[in-house]
């Protein structure tokens, strides 16, 4: 093997041990006690090693090193060695921080650079321009008038508040990353090879395969199952979308179609309960609630947005004619289960110590990772178990896999820290909610244009972790509850993979699927309609986020489905049949009419009753016999005189 791949590959490793190692405590455990933000900076500079040595080539997005390029190596070094020097120095250098003496600060200066290189590299100019303009904007705010004004804050002493505080770079979001992030991301590869991917998807495939459109439902499962624990969009469409999008055109959907379900069911495994990709770990930490709490919460918005689609392939399919998979094309569920079932066993011991053993999130994730380990040694799927090469690869990809996150964590640290020491955050919190005021519905309009907006071509986690530091402040001020507030940017924030320009998502699954990747965005974005409207109605019906008595929260839940079906079906043309016209005009109304919508001085009780009495008379309507023509009369010639 080339020197270079395997220097690429042992940093990989090395940032995954290390990120291991400090999820179990092990410094602290060996007698080492040192501050966190050491081993946050040692962390950072194996991350800077690794971003600046691969890139991104491939079908399957997979990461290589770089063959050549002086640069890069130069870069590589500089950052590995600045970030350890960081790490062994952090006392001396934190205690004089503020005093701001030209070493440190250039130290900082250095840092700042490298990573803002990093975040171009990993997520291109977009959010770049993000942290330079807030870094710019923090320099002179002090001299903007208004509710803007910041406070003065020499350029010096910002740096180095940014580059070493605890409440900048090396603060909160970079904790996590490298904590409960890696965690998953490792547990995600450990499976995977182990083969639960290839069990997850064969029990999809046998419990739904007999349905009609069983192809979408099979994609729908799936990606839900993988995409809940992947954490990265992108990786799930390939894991799931190489088989489930061959199956989708081979039984009858059209490209964009098939394109646009991986998309969309792929995008829903992230905010999906237990896991969210890993986000609702970093709520939890944010919103300071348990994490069984946001967990809760998270489970009638994500069975509104898989009910919405699996829907509407389902009415597709009726529409269509698409008929389920042939039966040679379906493999028992009983011997599925014989054969893979053991690969459930992981998630038992997640959900158990996170649950009933009260374990940290990292925690909980390595001791799933050890359970997904030994099934796969001792049992494996199918009688191939996971071979040493392959946990070596799951080492590098989840190094590999962090390099994105490690980036864009270290610039929302960044972000945080310019917020906090110019006062900037408040000054923007204040703005918005001055916008809000009286007039909630253009506060979130517009939060939710930013949250599309910031959020696109981003990971799961970095898309949570800069819109919970930009945008959920400003709701919580304007009287959004803290939890609404951080789902709905969060939600809305995630559909950016599937919505144009960027839609990051839905143009990987076109490729994949050799489809108009613009039109299988806009397919996907019918799809996952829910998306854009349920986090709205997370403000004004708590019971949507488990936030009431269990009537309220059953009446809520089951009033939003009907809407949720109603909707579908106007989308879909199909209601018991073919509609078009104003029949599906009046199903897409008396579906709205079912969600809990503010509707003016109508009380909701009534609306959702008129709504199901349209509903009745469209099926009413719908169901009566055509009337039978009458026999046309022959024209009689008329006699001559």
């Amino acid at each position: 093997m080339a020197v270079r791949p395997v220097i690429v590959q042992g940093l990989a490793v090395a940032l995954t041990l290390i990120a291991i190692a400090f999820a179990l405590d092990m410094p602290s455990r060996l007698g080492l006690y040192i501050y966190t933000e050491q081993v946050l900076a040692a962390a950072l500079g194996v991350g800077l090693g690794l971003v600046f040595l691969i890139e991104r080539r491939g079908s399957d997005g997979t990461e290589r090193a770089v063959q050549g390029q002086l640069a890069d190596w130069v870069l590589a070094a500089l950052g590995l060695g600045i970030s350890l020097y960081v790490s062994f120095r952090y006392v001396d250098l934190i205690g004089r921080a503020m005093s701001a003496s030209a070493d440190v600060v250039a130290i900082a200066a250095i840092l700042f650079l490298l990573v803002l290189e990093g975040l171009r590299r990993v997520v291109g100019w977009a959010l770049v321009l993000v942290v330079m303009g807030i870094a710019g904007y923090g320099l002179v705010g002090h001299l903007v008038p208004g509710s803007l004004q910041t406070r003065h804050v020499a350029p010096e002493q910002l740096l180095t508040y940014v580059a070493f505080d605890a409440n900048g770079m090396l603060g909160l979001t970079l904790n996590v990353a490298v904590t409960v992030v890696v965690a998953f991301v490792l547990f995600g590869q450990i499976l995977m090879r182990a083969g639960g991917a290839e069990f997850f998807n064969d029990i999809s495939l046998a419990a739904l395969g007999r349905r009609r459109g069983g192809a979408a439902k099979i994609s729908i499962l799936a990606s839900a199952l993988f995409g809940t624990i992947s954490g990265v969009v992108v990786s799930n469409i390939v894991a799931t979308g190489v088989v489930t999008i061959r199956l989708m055109t081979r039984s009858g959907y059209r490209p964009a179609m098939a394109a646009a379900v991986e998309a969309v069911a792929s995008t829903g495994g992230q905010i999906a309960p237990p896991v969210m990709g890993a986000v609702a770990f970093l709520m939890a930490d944010f919103l300071q609630v348990p994490y069984a709490e946001i967990a809760l919460a998270a489970v009638i918005p994500a069975a509104l947005y898989y009910l919405a689609l699996y829907f509407q392939v389902d009415l597709e399919a009726a529409a269509s004619g698409i008929a389920p998979l042939p039966d040679d094309e379906i493999p028992s569920a009983g011997r599925t289960l014989r054969r893979g079932g053991i690969f459930i066993l992981p998630f038992v011991v997640m959900v158990g110590a996170l649950f009933w053993l009260g374990q940290r999130p990292e925690t909980a994730a390595l001791w799933a990772t050890g359970a997904a380990l030994i099934c796969g040694v001792v049992f494996g799927y199918g009688g191939q178990r996971i071979a040493l090469r392959a946990i070596w690869q799951s080492l590098v990809e989840t190094g590999f896999a962090m390099t994105d996150i490690l980036m864009i964590s270290a610039a929302a640290g960044f972000i945080i820290g310019v917020l906090n020491v110019t006062g900037l955050g408040f000054a923007g919190t204040f703005a918005l909610a001055e916008i809000g005021q009286g007039n909630l519905l253009l506060l979130l309009v517009l939060t939710a244009v930013a949250s599309l907006v910031l959020g696109m071509g981003m990971p799961t986690v970095a898309v949570y972790l800069l819109l919970a530091v930009l945008l959920a402040p400003p709701l919580v001020e304007a009287g959004v509850s803290p939890i609404a507030a951080h789902f709905f940017i969060f939600y809305l924030g995630m559909m950016s993979m599937v919505t144009p320009p960027i839609a990051i998502g839905a143009f990987f699954a076109a490729a994949l699927a050799k489809a108009p990747p613009m039109q299988t965005s806009l397919v996907a974005m019918r799809l996952g309609w829910t998306a854009y409207i349920v986090p709205f109605l997370f403000v004004v019906s708590p019971p949507l986020l488990m936030q009431g008595n269990a009537t309220e929260i059953l009446m809520a839940a089951g009033a939003a489905t009907g809407g949720v079906y109603a909707v579908s079906a106007a989308l879909a043309g199909w209601f018991g049949g073919r509609i078009d016209g104003i029949r599906r005009v009046l199903l897409a109304v008396s579906g709205a009419l079912l969600l809990p919508l503010p509707l003016g001085g109508l009380p909701l009780a009534a609306a959702h009753g008129l709504g199901l009495g349209m509903l009745a008379l469209l099926w009413f309507l719908r169901r009566m016999p055509p009337a039978m023509p009458q026999p046309v009369q022959p024209v009689q010639p008329e006699q001559e005189p």
